[in-house]
């Protein structure tokens, strides 16, 4: 495991008491998942289009402690939202979309049950994935699930790690045995169907198939994965080892990607310029993915794209290439280039992809003059959320105290938003999803 590890003792013990008198059982009753976040050096904004991606968890994350309820209900509490979350796994659950339509019809579904449900929605998809692949579900939870503080929509794929939770939890409760793969694609079910978001599977991909200390290589068009374990890092001058950290730096911007039109509208645009390729090359009854794109036909075709469709290609395969890059640099020890192409992948996401913010740019742009930096880019989308950057760990806590101060002085209504110790994080890498 890490040098901090996560979850300390002391958190485990205090989420098994609650969830203890919760349930009026012994403590010892008490099970708990452990579902990390993730990052992502390379490979942004490609898993939805079948790109190769890399990622890793690091120690922070989610906790569900739970019983099996001796029934059908589910009663869950949280530690970052109001309320109790109360439903029954035999009911027949719906898309999230589809429950909205159908209320507005029948004149159903006060604005109170609506609010109730709200941050339940996970648990809820969790049961409408099993259920839509033939999972007979008789046993419901009781829980409470927190995360870590202030990381929830920071762009760390809390929404993936959250129902990866509830999916471990309900198969736990009901001896339901699922492989990595098979969860991959119930919290894709999730994600996609239930909630309405097309992104990819890379976010629970990486929660589900990491380890500490590799980089989680995925092909998301064939499904497979390898983990790439580094030699120890060395200095290639001195042939002196050399450690690292993972620097969390966060904007203070938490606007939930569901409801931000940009990360769907850029998806249609990479599906239009796949479309337009395909077509050019003779392939127009592929799927309009551009992983399904040779590179040579977007070489000879790419100047005939609309700019914006032409950027976003660009983005695409100009990333790929940079996963290909990172992953013989981390094989190799090699920080300094890894971190490179960290941040070059951060530039064309700014450049081609189109997505950030002026906080967000500002932030990214702190981060590469800070001390020890190899690398820095947004995390996750890019819409909202944070930073990460890779960082000698010896200049760790110097880069840390750099960026809080210089971000300050550029965003001091949002710097004054997020508790001052968490506004940049030093953090390790951590293991895969699991029940303790």
């Amino acid at each position: 495991m890490g040098e901090l590890p996560w979850p300390s003792k002391a958190e485990l013990d205090g989420l098994r008491k609650m969830v203890a008198e919760m349930a009026g059982k012994g403590t010892e009753k008490v099970r708990v998942v452990v579902s990390p976040y993730r990052i992502c050096p390379l490979g942004a904004h490609i898993d939805h289009q079948g790109g190769t991606v890399s990622a890793m968890t690091i120690n922070r994350g989610i906790l569900l402690g739970f019983v099996p309820s001796g029934d059908s209900q589910v009663l869950l509490c949280s530690g970052q939202f109001k309320g109790e979350v109360r439903f029954s796994v035999d009911e027949i659950k719906h898309p999230k979309h589809f429950v909205k339509e159908n209320d507005k019809i029948n004149g159903s579904g006060s604005s109170k049950q609506q609010e109730e449900c709200n941050w339940g929605n996970y648990a809820r998809g969790a049961i409408y994935a099993l259920q839509s692949r033939g999972n007979h579900l008789t046993q419901g939870i009781i829980g409470f699930v927190c995360g870590s503080e202030d990381l929830d929509s920071s762009g760390l794929s809390s929404s993936a790690a959250v129902g990866i939770a509830y999916l471990l939890a309900f198969e736990s409760a009901n001896n339901l045995a699922m492989s990595p793969a098979e969860n991959i694609e119930y919290d894709r079910l999730i994600e996609n169907e239930y909630l309405g978001l097309k992104n990819g599977i890379l976010d629970q991909s990486a929660i589900l198939l990491s380890s500490y200390g590799c980089l989680t290589c995925m092909n998301c068009k064939t499904k497979e994965h390898k983990l790439v374990h580094p030699p120890k890092f060395q200095n290639h001058e001195t042939g002196i080892k050399k450690a690292y950290k993972v620097l969390l730096a966060f904007s203070g911007l938490k606007q939930a990607l569901t409801s931000n039109p940009g990360y769907n509208h850029r998806v249609a645009e990479c599906q239009a310029a796949a479309r337009f390729l395909l077509k050019s090359s003779g392939n127009e009854g592929m799927e309009p993915l551009l992983s399904n794109v040779e590179p040579r036909t977007y070489e000879t075709h790419k100047c005939k794209l609309e700019p914006s469709l032409a950027r976003r290609a660009e983005h695409y395969f100009s990333e790929n290439m940079r996963v290909i890059k990172g992953l013989e640099a981390w094989a190799s020890g090699n920080l300094e280039d890894f971190g490179e192409l960290i941040s070059a992948s951060g530039l064309s996401s700014i450049q081609n992809y189109e997505c950030g913010c002026e906080p967000l740019i500002q932030l990214y742009e702190i981060l590469l003059r800070a001390p020890g930096v190899y690398g820095a880019r947004f995390s996750g989308a890019g819409f909202r959320g944070c930073c990460i950057a890779f960082v000698d760990a010896n200049c760790a806590i110097e880069a840390a105290s750099f960026v809080r101060n210089e971000y300050k002085k550029l965003q001091p209504k949002l710097a004054s938003q997020i508790n001052q110790e968490n506004v940049v994080l030093i953090c390790d890498t951590a293991d895969c999803a699991r029940v303790i």
